[in-house]
């Protein structure tokens, strides 16, 4: 294989969002790019969580998510949200709730508000599928972020294997 596997990887073409979680009145919010549609009926997102991630907890408590499609250019966004040693990510943002009490940032492209249907286990990370249940494009002349735009920033190229084989 010619150059590295990041680089490789880097290829897939995806999104960045903003994933809300909450149970009762503890919110929180993290930075995700393996996040897409995987149905029509009924309308299904997948998320990829890996299960030690602090906001694990209170997606399996409030058994819902939000994912916020970040905008082209608010790389200061994903940068915010992607640093888990802050306390309270929310409270330097403004953002507001929906009906289900989840976070929606005010300055995203589009929101989708999702119940979480199931989960399966993949690799050292779990597949939740939500169904969504509410959305809003907000910005229609906006571009989405994608995964690409942000470098090395979540220093994801340190978790890739040295060579790709069987394990």
């Amino acid at each position: 294989m010619s150059g590295s596997i990041a680089a490789l990887f880097q290829r897939l073409t995806h999104g960045v969002y903003v994933v809300g979680v909450a149970h009762g009145e503890v919110h929180n919010a993290f930075t995700a790019a393996w996040v897409m549609q995987v149905s029509y009926d009924p309308l299904l997102l997948a998320l990829s969580i890996n299960p030690n991630h602090s906001s694990y907890p209170l997606l399996n408590e409030g058994r819902s998510f939000s994912v916020n499609v970040l905008k082209k250019g608010q790389l200061d966004l994903a940068d915010h949200f992607g640093n888990s040693a802050r306390a309270n990510k929310l409270a330097l943002t403004e953002w507001t709730t929906d009906r289900t009490g989840l976070p929606l940032l005010r300055d995203a492209l589009a929101w989708f508000e999702c119940r979480v249907v199931n989960e399966h286990p993949a690799g050292d990370h779990v597949l939740v599928l939500g169904k969504v249940i509410d959305g809003k494009l907000l910005d229609v002349e906006a571009e989405p972020m994608c995964y690409r735009e942000t470098g090395a920033m979540d220093g994801a190229s340190a978790l890739y294997p040295e060579v790709i084989g069987e394990s």
